[in-house]
């Protein structure tokens, strides 16, 4: 019999994104009454924080191929309930699996011990064979034909776990997710209600309307896949989204107006589904776009998501950088007259914000002054967090990048403007970082959204460059805010150099030793073995800045590891509540009754009245 001590020194190291804090919990709670200590603002009261993230359900067999993208949507939130008492606020602790076709799937089948989705490790590991993928996705779809047999408890129809997003528009809260279309859920209590199509949701009254997203034909399945990042117009309540398939026009957007407009408020239809946009030649992973009042920005990334990459020996996903990245300008409802912009190859997840401007140029033709729209990034110079959050080293680029092209590995919020001239030109005027600090993650006051904002925040690391945080799991113990607007106006002062400069250098503990009032980066930083996850802003009522209110994050505590990395049982997260404008003070605490694993999806705060969910900045934000 072997020696268990010789099989412990060989067993596989634990999976960076499947331990410590990473690692899934499977207890799903009811609003649950929380301790806390400060003082909860009364901004609050009545709303409720939502997170929304990926935690599979089905996770024995821990030596499988793992990502951090990976996982079955799970919601966490924290309701503020008024009391009887007057001011008097009660947070309450909920979390819920979301109920998807692939969830109740495989929580009802008992044989399954991993994902029914290939992950998405599995699809961009270099050194995987032709057939190891094949047979990956062979097992899928098996699994989803056999769902369909008499016996099955739940049949897959849609293969989306809705872990990303979660957003509000319309009376509707939606969990979203590429694969598939958005998921209706119930606030507070999070409980699913059913798929979203941008004209009727499942579980509600039926109502008259057509198949909506994707909408018929053989290849509606995939174009009624959606972004993981919708936009919601502050002022026309316009639902914005992209939609990203396998065949060619490859890209579709649709808007959905708000139900009590019969017409678009920006003069636009009112709805559009799956309109095309021209221009782009292969399937790629588009994670997020841009959207300002009057235009859309679609990302056209040299990272491509397309099976026809097996028959090329080549991953499903896979990075080319030394092609050229490039971005599609339009009008919001004229897909078909994009314009497009190229410049050097690099990977974006999230978008900060869009916004609309006319070029500051002086031009002797009356009316030939070129519009310019604005976009903030969080720009990658690699793909390598495709790579190491599936615990995978980034592959060597056969073709090596020229070397006026190489970049440091980092992600910085970058500003871009592009100017569309009335000859039909197309330039990219700007294109540089904000600052040299790792930054991701990023959000901003929702009412202040398609405009030309003053402030973004977002998250950092301390202690590394990005590129070593790539290194092991990425945990963020930095909470920054950037006046972007005053950043900008010094970068259009004194230009940094076009694509590698950046309008200020320091790193975050320069930062920090000389955080002034009137400086434009401010940094919240954790205390020592703590981490954060984005955060969410929520305006203070009646406030007169931008900045006037509060930022929400769940936070966790390190100490609560045991000396095998893993979270002790009883290890517990809480939800700090952070003056946005001083970024200093802690102005409550809330205990929760359980950890929130780590995630860097987003998060949303709604308020109720009058027994429904309505936007908050919409009712009440007079800014």
């Amino acid at each position: 019999m072997a020696d268990p001590s010789n099989l412990t020194s060989t067993r596989r190291p634990p999976h960076p994104y499947l331990s410590g804090n990473f690692a899934p919990i499977h207890r799903a709670q009811p609003l649950t009454p929380c301790p806390f200590t400060g003082t909860i603002p009364t901004d609050l009261a009545d709303g409720e924080y939502v997170r929304n993230g990926g935690n599979p359900v089905a996770n024995e067999a821990l030596g499988r191929d793992a990502h951090w993208f990976d996982g079955d949507g799970m919601l966490t939130g924290v309701a503020f309930r008024s009391s009887g008492e007057k001011g008097s606020i009660q947070p309450e602790f909920v979390n819920q699996y979301i109920l998807t076709d692939v969830y109740i799937s495989t929580v009802t089948s008992s044989s399954i011990k991993t994902p029914i989705l290939p992950s998405i490790a599995t699809l961009v590991n270099p050194l995987n064979s032709l057939f190891t993928i094949t047979l990956r996705i062979l097992r899928t779809l098996v699994l989803v034909l056999l769902s369909h047999l008499p016996g099955s408890q739940q049949a897959i129809k849609k293969i989306s776990v809705a872990n990303t997003a979660i957003l509000y528009h319309d009376g509707r809260a939606l969990a979203t997710c590429e694969s598939g279309p958005p998921m209706r859920v119930a606030l507070p209590g999070l409980e699913t209600v059913g798929w979203f199509n941008g004209e009727r949701c499942e579980g509600e009254s039926p109502t008259v309307g057509g198949p909506g997203f994707g909408g018929k034909g053989p290849l509606s399945f995939f174009r009624e896949w959606t972004t993981a990042h919708p936009r919601v117009d502050p002022q026309t309540k316009e639902l914005l989204l992209f939609h990203s398939t396998f065949a060619p026009p490859y890209v579709h957007c649709s808007i959905v107006a708000p139900s009590d407009t019969k017409a678009s408020q920006s003069g636009g239809p009112g709805k559009i589904f799956n309109a095309a946009v021209p221009g782009i030649n292969s399937a790629k992973m588009m994670h997020d776009f841009g959207v300002s009042k009057s235009y859309t920005v679609i990302m056209d990334l040299p990272l491509s998501l397309d099976p026809l990459n097996l028959a090329k020996n080549t991953p499903v996903v896979a990075y080319d950088p030394t092609a050229r990245s490039r971005f599609g300008v339009f009008p919001r409802f004229e897909p078909g007259k994009a314009r497009w912009f190229e410049t050097r190859a690099c990977c974006i997840f999230h978008t900060a914000n869009t916004w609309d401007s006319p070029t500051e140029q002086d031009y002797s033709s009356e009316g030939q002054q070129p519009v310019s729209v604005n976009m903030l990034a969080c720009r990658l110079t690699s793909a390598s967090l495709v790579f190491s959050a599936g615990a995978l080293a980034a592959p060597t680029p056969t073709i090596p990048v020229p070397f006026h092209e190489r970049e440091e590995e980092q992600c910085r919020l970058y500003y871009y403007e592009f100017q569309l001239h009335q000859d039909g030109s197309n330039t990219i005027r700007h294109q540089w970082a904000l600052s040299a600090i790792p930054f991701e993650f990023p959000s901003l006051r929702d009412s202040a959204s398609m405009s030309a904002a003053k402030y973004v925040y977002g998250c950092s690391v301390s202690d590394s460059s990005f590129g070593a945080a790539l290194g092991r799991a990425v945990k963020m113990d930095s909470l920054v805010k950037m006046d972007v607007e005053t950043l900008i106006a010094r970068g259009k002062r004194n230009p940094p150099h076009p694509i590698s400069g950046c309008v200020d250098s320091r790193n975050v503990s320069e930062i920090l030793e000389n955080q002034g009032d009137n400086d434009p980066i401010k940094v919240f930083k954790m205390p020592d073995g703590w981490y954060a996850q984005e955060s969410r802003f929520v305006p203070r009522l009646g406030g007169t800045d931008e900045d006037d209110g509060w930022l929400l994050s769940y936070v966790f505590d390190e100490s609560q590891l045991q000396e095998d990395g893993e979270c002790k049982p009883d290890a517990r997260s809480e939800l700090w509540i952070i003056d946005a404008r001083s970024m200093t003070d802690v102005v409550a605490k809330i205990q929760l009754p359980q950890r929130v694993p780590h995630e860097y999806t987003q998060s949303t705060f709604k308020l109720r009245k009058e027994n429904t969910y309505v936007t908050h900045l919409a009712d009440l934000d007079g800014c």
